[in-house]
């Protein structure tokens, strides 16, 4: 089929456009940037979301629409609501109303798994908004969607943002990682590649419609996770810890949740998962060579961590 993958010059997006050309299909990358990733017969187009004369240009003649613009880091987001609100919500809206007129058969949008709870605050916030514009489209338009709704997924190609990339680079860069908590949050750490896998699998007509959870097989706790950070760099790693203030965990204004991202809701999505996936050691080491050869380079910058980790 063709399909477009707006945001496909990110992290996610990129992986996810790589496994549908292996699929078989045809895609368009539609970013504010080139991609560095891309491959030869992946076609790009620079535009923005928000601008509807350019997104209707370029969903013109496509079958299948994914969604992995916006803003995607819940600190920015909490920082900057109102451009959390105007990249996410008005963005997405704009893409679903060309994707309604270009007639696409299915419509694609990555949310969070934060939706189905009370962490995250603006970040989550706007992907509720989402999701519920996505439904409605399908209820009075008849576009067909998938929800996706993604955990903490980590992989080559990541940001600065990522939060397992940060621990890596901490470990290796600076010989300690620093961890924002107890330690004791829970988290279902996935590889980019499986979720990638996964949402080319969602195109199959049982997942129209669906609300789909794409997160790890086993919970983790934080600190082992950097526990084995530190068995696979050094001994000479220090772990170290940032407590969060408890009155604000209390009140629930924390934007990342401790053991779950979930409240109870009456909504129900089913979680997609695969026996074939990449073993989380081998994955972290895979993410240690591709950082260790960027420290190596004297022009590479992309690996400056920000923010707290997810």
């Amino acid at each position: 089929m063709k399909t477009i993958v707006v945001g496909g010059s990110g992290f996610l997006g990129s992986h996810v456009a790589d496994a549908l050309t292996e699929a078989g299909h045809e895609v368009t990358l539609y970013d504010l940037r080139p991609s560095p990733h891309r491959l030869p017969d992946q076609r790009f187009v620079h535009g923005d979301i928000l601008d509807a004369e350019k997104v209707k240009e370029a969903f013109r003649g496509q079958e299948v629409v994914y969604n992995f613009a916006g803003l995607a880091d819940l600190d920015e987001a909490h920082e900057q609501p109102v451009e959390s609100a105007r990249s996410n919500v008005l963005g997405n809206t704009i893409l679903l109303e060309e994707s309604r007129r270009a007639k696409v058969s299915r419509y694609v949008f990555a949310s969070s798994i934060y939706v189905a709870g009370h962490a995250g605050g603006f970040y989550r916030a706007s992907k509720q908004a989402c999701e519920l514009y996505v439904e409605e489209y399908q209820r009075w338009f008849g576009l067909d969607f998938t929800i996706l709704r993604y955990g903490s997924i980590y992989g080559r190609r990541s940001d600065r943002n990522n939060g397992v990339g940060q621990y890596l680079l901490q470990a290796l860069r600076d010989r300690r990682i620093v961890i924002r908590g107890t330690g004791e949050e829970l988290r279902e750490y996935v590889h980019v590649s499986d979720v990638a896998r996964a949402s080319v699998r969602i195109l199959e007509p049982e997942f129209r419609n669906q609300h789909v959870i794409l997160t790890g097989h086993h919970p983790l706790r934080v600190r082992d996770l950097a526990e084995m950070i530190r068995e696979m760099v050094g001994p000479d790693v220090r772990i170290e810890f940032q407590p969060v203030d408890p009155l604000q965990r209390q009140e629930g204004k924390t934007t990342h949740y401790t053991i779950t991202p979930y409240s109870f809701r009456p909504q129900i999505a089913k979680k997609l998962v695969s026996n074939y996936y990449v073993d989380m050691g081998q994955g972290l080491i895979d993410c240690l060579e591709e950082m260790h050869a960027a420290l190596q380079s004297p022009t590479s910058s992309s690996w400056e961590p920000t923010g707290n980790p997810r």
